[in-house]
């Protein structure tokens, strides 16, 4: 089973922004779609973007306009970068495929998002 490690995740003032990054320890062209989840503190785990294997993307309709994924198939990793961050973008990001299934998550990244 491919095994996901993210990064990239710290604290940041509102307005500010941060890369994340997800690597995976094997190929990922075989997995359709990829997405990038969060989880905030007392809250649902969310997706909140997702990628196809051919580029295409898909957005929460609260990050829209803010956060861009890619996909790398190539280097076996997946991107998010997020401007324009707000404190209720505040949780821990997680990447995985989409539907997840079986696959186990990573341990994630925290994104603090504060003044």
């Amino acid at each position: 089973q491919v095994q996901l490690v993210e990064s990239g995740g710290g604290l940041v003032q509102p307005g500010g922004s941060l890369r994340l990054s997800c690597a995976a320890s094997g190929s990922i062209f075989s997995i359709n779609v990829m997405g990038w989840y969060r989880q905030a503190p007392g809250k649902q785990r969310e997706l909140v973007a997702q990628i196809t294997r051919g580029g295409s993307t898909n957005y929460a309709d609260s990050v829209k306009g803010r956060f861009t994924i890619s996909r790398d198939n190539a280097k076996n990793t997946v991107t998010l970068q997020m401007n324009s961050l707000k404190p209720e973008d505040t949780a821990v990001y997680y990447c995985n495929a989409v539907p997840r299934g079986f696959r186990s998550w990573g341990q994630g990244t925290q994104v603090t998002v504060s003044s």
